[in-house]
């Protein structure tokens, strides 16, 4: 029976084992340049104890920017800020994939070029779902997401195209490979969505034409960097940023699966948002059933840990374990973990400030009657 501390071999990279930091957003891009700073570079070598590293969002474009100060990939500056969080990592001997992200409707006009207006699969916008955004006074504020406009086909096109971009981006820096952000809410889950979704076009209606902007991305991000360095998140029922459940949902996401398995890609990253969200629930068996569909390998995430973690590997639910929050407080969770050592609680209110409080300064574990033993 393999061990959540057992190596894994994700195509061509070996993890030391199969404990995956998620990806989440911290609003450290403060600069002009939107580019993730030194501290960043510190922030994740830190954590390089986990088999697999996924940075938190980052945009592939101007127009994709979707919460306040959040880094891209489309500047050579930025490109060049990236290399040094990658480096960093590997030597300290992480890997680490880049999430890349178009929040599409899920954003503020306030991030958008010259102030335009958001975009989304159709011209239906959010009524209380917020973004970090900036406010009249340019000021970071949590604000309601801006009613967006529909995409044209032609713009749906020349997004993909971007994506492709930041990923060979993504590898002009030195990150090992990029995870397509196609779930909670933002761009590519606004067209999977057939509640939402009322485009009459190729890339609406049928369950086919609803997933093809994910599929075209999946595609041109394969051809760009090859599929054994291409990730995707998914969110099956998940309901962050107000995605209405639709009829076919089910279905929608196994179809989904199925079209994945055929590519090869290097994983899928199932977002399981039942255990932190009242209104979300799974249908029995669903997962079992994505897991028929999709052959490659699956990392969970969505309150896991040690015990229900392996209970996951251990049942065939998943091959990784994507941990969250906990890994924001205790760098060293691994061997936390590990050794069942206590963790350290993690400050919400630091999740989207400045400065080392709650980013770089949370305490390694002293085991001292190991320490003591050693003098």
């Amino acid at each position: 029976m393999s061990s959540l501390f057992d190596p894994y071999d994700l195509g061509p990279v070996h993890l030391k084992n199969r404990i995956v930091m998620a990806p989440m957003e911290r609003s450290r891009a403060r600069n002009s340049d939107w580019a993730p700073e030194a501290d960043t570079a510190r922030y994740f070598s830190q954590r390089a104890g986990a088999g697999l590293i996924v940075t938190g969002s980052i945009a592939i474009s101007p127009w994709a920017r979707t919460w306040a100060f959040e880094p891209g990939l489309y500047t050579p500056t930025q490109i060049a800020a990236w290399r040094h969080v990658a480096n960093e990592v590997h030597d300290h001997g992480g890997v680490i994939f880049g999430q890349i992200r178009h929040g599409g409707r899920a954003s503020h006009f306030s991030h958008q070029p010259n102030g335009q207006p958001t975009v989304s699969s159709t011209d239906t916008g959010a009524t209380k779902a917020i973004a970090m955004a900036f406010d009249e006074d340019g000021k970071p504020a949590f604000l309601v997401q801006s009613k967006p406009r529909a995409l044209r086909a032609e713009e749906v096109s020349q997004i993909v195209g971007e994506f492709a971009q930041a990923a060979r981006n993504a590898r002009e820096a030195g990150l090992d490979g990029v995870e397509i952000h196609a779930a909670n809410g933002y761009l590519h889950d606004q067209f999977i969505n057939g509640a939402l979704n009322t485009r009459d076009d190729r890339y609406g209606g049928s369950i086919e034409n609803r997933i093809r902007f994910t599929m075209e991305t999946v595609d041109a991000v394969i051809n760009a960097i090859g599929g054994e360095r291409t990730g995707i998140r998914l969110s099956p029922f998940g309901r962050y940023n107000e995605m209405p459940a639709f009829e076919d949902e089910g279905e929608t996401y196994l179809t989904l699966a199925a079209e994945l398995s055929k590519r090869h890609i290097a994983y899928v990253h199932f977002s399981d948002q039942t255990r932190w969200a009242d209104d979300v629930s799974i249908p029995e068996n669903f997962l079992r059933a994505f897991r028929s569909a999709f052959q490659g390998p699956l990392i969970l995430t969505g309150g896991y840990l040690k015990e229900n973690g392996q209970a996951a590997i251990d049942a065939g639910e998943a091959d990784l374990i994507g941990i969250g929050k906990p890994f924001l407080a205790n760098p060293d969770i691994v061997e936390r973990l590990r050794n069942d050592w206590p963790l350290n609680a993690w400050d919400s209110k630091t999740f989207y400030t400045e400065g080392p409080a709650g980013y770089t300064d949370y305490p390694l574990y002293v085991d001292e009657p190991a320490r003591r033993a050693s003098l």
